[in-house]
């Protein structure tokens, strides 16, 4: 029963999104896009949060939350949540590939495009069996964000 550790590591902020690395238990793994960076942190005032956010457009908190499988009614199907990120709801991972597809989730895909992750969908795959692996076998799953502009 081991965990899965995903680390977040955000890279590159444009104006309008986010180009991070996601790392499985310390092992690169894909390119990530995500909204707009607004300096949001896991550990500020809710109401900070909500001030700051401008909702579709703004990448989640960095901090470390835990991650689930459960049905998603947008996709109508199973996909990773991202539990208890203060000032957003149904936070998933995804396939996708611009920042009109985020809505302030996190896209996985190898970002050879400027402003955008491509592969996406074969990239999601992958690490939803990762996931899914884990969870199956007892273990728990942890996402770490972090800020590295």
């Amino acid at each position: 029963m081991k965990d899965l550790n995903i680390l977040l590591h955000r890279k590159w902020c444009r104006p309008n999104y986010i180009i991070g690395n996601l790392y499985l238990n310390g092992v690169f793994f894909s390119n990530t896009l995500e909204d707009k960076d607004r300096g949001l942190k896991q550990s500020m005032p809710l109401d900070e949060i909500e001030q700051c956010k401008v909702y579709g457009q703004t990448a989640i908190p960095s901090g470390r939350y835990e991650v689930r499988i459960t049905y998603s009614n947008r996709f109508k199907r199973l996909l990773p949540l991202l539990l208890n990120v203060p000032g957003f709801e149904g936070i998933r991972i995804h396939a996708g590939n611009t920042p009109e597809d985020t809505l302030g989730c996190i896209l996985v895909g190898k970002n050879d495009r400027i402003g955008q992750v491509r592969h996406s969908r074969t990239i999601m795959a992958k690490l939803q069996q990762q996931i899914d692996s884990t969870i199956l076998n007892g273990g728990k799953v942890f996402i770490d964000i972090k800020n590295n502009m």
